[in-house]
């Protein structure tokens, strides 16, 4: 990549994910952070550390942040050739507003390049079940001028932040999309690989939250390595059904934003979907989880996943074992052996 001009970088959303990005895209680009919260924004621009989200961890001088949100538009929005890259840093739960807040703000500044804007959050959104490009869409209907894409891929933020290695993919329709996300992101431990199956890497992100509570939940009650194999591999091919459904492409899921992500959700510690599981094998109540802070994707989606399984016909008993045990009272061994109960079938 040397000898390409990055573009500027405005990331919005100071949580873990996004500060995480942040500070990667730092080491290659001119990149400025948004934070709703002004004294989030000075401890990462004066010292450098964001406790709450990235504890033990050093920030780079060169990341700044700010609290003024038309001034990261602007940071965004370079008039070089290089053009300019905005990453929405938020849960699905905050895109909407975000993507509204952002389209709002686009169309009273001045006409910039090109503008690319990638988001990064998982999961489906509980009321409509919208994947977050159909979010994105929508707000940004009126700009057909901008560059869309999703940025995903298996990740812990405390990891990308102290600059471990990562291998992340941007999918988009837009090729230019693509290359200004690669030209900000990827170099040294970090590798950015492009895609065009926005779907498939969408749906491969929310469902696997979902399986990694079902993996959590197996390995909280102790059933084994051989147990945890079964629910990834299953886990897989019940993502891939949905995903194939809704539009994505087979490949999609054998890779970085399928079996990737899988892997590393179901089976991480840093993992706080597969932390819920654990807690409700351990007998804890979801509300007493979710009240000490914990926030996980999976919870979130699940309910959304298996209502458009419902609606399109497609066998998702993973993702109904998971439901019933989160919101339905399902003890987790009931859970278990309702799955293992099921009749054989081929593979």
């Amino acid at each position: 990549m040397s000898g390409q001009q990055c573009p500027r970088v405005s990331v919005l959303g100071a949580g873990s994910w996004g500060t995480a990005l942040a500070v990667l895209a730092a080491t290659r680009a001119d990149t400025l952070l948004w934070a709703r919260n002004p004294e989030l924004a000075r401890s990462v621009s004066q010292d450098h550390a964001t406790p709450r989200y990235l504890p033990d961890t050093l920030l780079p001088p060169a990341l700044k942040a700010t609290a003024d949100f038309q001034q990261a538009i602007d940071h965004a929005c370079s008039t070089d050739d290089s053009g300019g890259l905005i990453i929405l840093g938020v849960p699905v739960a905050g895109l909407n507003d975000l993507c509204h807040k952002l389209a709002q703000t686009l169309a009273a500044t001045p006409p910039c390049g090109k503008l690319s804007i990638v988001w990064t959050c998982k999961g489906f959104q509980p009321d409509s079940g919208l994947l977050p490009h159909q979010i994105a869409q929508q707000a940004f209907a009126a700009m057909p001028e901008l560059g869309l894409g999703v940025l995903s891929g298996p990740s812990f933020a405390l990891e990308v932040a102290q600059g471990l290695p990562v291998a992340l993919t941007v999918a988009t329709s837009q090729d230019w999309t693509a290359q200004a996300t690669i030209k900000a992101l990827h170099g040294g431990n970090a590798r950015i690989y492009s895609s065009t199956d926005i779907v498939g890497v969408e749906v491969g992100g929310a469902l696997k939250n979902v399986m990694a509570i079902a993996c959590g939940i197996s390995d909280g009650l102790k059933l084994g390595t051989n147990a945890r194999a079964a629910l990834i591999t299953r886990g897989l091919a019940e993502m891939q059904r949905l995903g194939l459904t809704l539009g994505g492409q087979a490949p999609t899921f054998s890779g970085l934003t399928g079996l990737g992500d899988l892997v590393l959700t179901a089976t991480g510690d840093l993992s706080r979907n597969r932390q819920v599981g654990i807690a409700l094998a351990q007998g804890k109540k979801l509300d007493d989880i979710l009240a000490g802070g914990l926030t996980a994707e999976g919870v979130r989606c699940a309910r959304a996943a298996l209502a458009l399984g419902r609606q399109y016909q497609v066998d998702l008993p993973i993702t109904e074992a998971v439901c019933k045990v989160l919101f339905d009272g399902l003890a987790p061994e009931r859970a278990v052996t309702d799955l293992l109960s099921r009749e054989a079938g081929p593979e």
